[in-house]
């Protein structure tokens, strides 16, 4: 198992502030939110914010085995769309769309890394539900992020959470350590235990718990779909999908453990 680099209160502090510009692109891309705005556009705009305070893109030409490296800022993805959406100069915004905002930043070598999703114009009461359920879930996630608990804790509370609301928590992605570099261990897991949606059986997780100690920076970032917690890749060989086409969203703070509990370090 990869080790837990554990972070000093001047290494916090530096991650604070990559944090800080990650969140700062967020209030950009949100504010230029509206229908016929391409996510090519999204991403030009984060872009500008994090470069222009002296910090650079984490996601763009990060790397993956088998696929070309990734070619953007961010990543945009809608509705069905669950993570690694490729931004387009032709994909434009809709009034009533689910946008999710995925982006990071380098800052004096220290990660940043947040996601938001958003609503287009108008929507209906479901997906205004939707997406305070997965926001709720991860500050449900970030009061569990305690000394005391371990990883598998974290996993629970957000399990709980979102299933007694009637919705699924996607088990191919997790959370992850945030460090120097953008994913470090441990493994943050939105769910733990076996269960079932709409009667089928859910796999337990294999993901080794880790006990949580002070120093410990991580990307908690529930994934949440009305639907079944199956996913699939596009051709694109990036742009992850809900397999039934139900709607999902996203959102992600990266968090440091400090003596006085749990801090959010992408405020800006």
């Amino acid at each position: 198992m990869e080790k837990v680099q554990l972070k000093t209160a001047e290494n916090i502090a530096l991650m604070r502030e990559a944090g800080r510009i990650v969140a700062l692109a967020h209030q950009a891309m949100k504010s230029a939110i509206r229908a016929g705005v391409s996510t090519l556009e999204l991403d030009r705009i984060a872009e500008e914010v994090i470069r222009d305070h002296g910090a650079t893109p984490a996601f763009l030409g990060y790397p993956k085995y088998g696929a070309p490296n990734f070619p953007a800022t961010i990543t945009a993805s809608i509705n069905q769309e669950l993570v690694h959406g490729i931004p387009s100069a032709t994909r434009f915004l809709r009034d009533g769309d689910i946008i999710s905002l995925d982006t990071g930043c380098h800052y004096q070598g220290w990660v940043g890394d947040c996601a938001y999703s958003y609503i287009v114009g108008e929507a209906s009461p479901a997906v205004h539900r939707l997406l305070e359920i997965t926001e709720q879930a991860l500050y449900v996630g970030i009061k569990a992020s305690v000394v005391g608990n371990e990883t598998r804790d974290v996993g629970t509370a957000i399990q709980r959470f979102v299933e007694r609301h009637g919705y699924s928590v996607i088990r191919e992605y997790t959370g992850h350590g945030v460090g120097q570099a953008m994913h470090e261990a441990p493994s943050i897991p939105n769910w733990w235990s076996q269960g079932k949606r709409k009667g089928r059986a859910l796999a337990a997780n294999s993901i080794a718990s880790v006990p949580l100690q002070v120093g410990m920076t991580y990307a908690i970032e529930p994934m949440v779909s009305v639907g079944l917690p199956a996913t699939r890749e596009l051709d694109d060989l990036w742009t992850v999908v809900m397999a039934d086409g139900s709607l999902c969203a996203h959102f992600e703070h990266t968090i440091a453990i400090t003596p006085e509990g749990a801090q959010i370090l992408t405020l800006p």
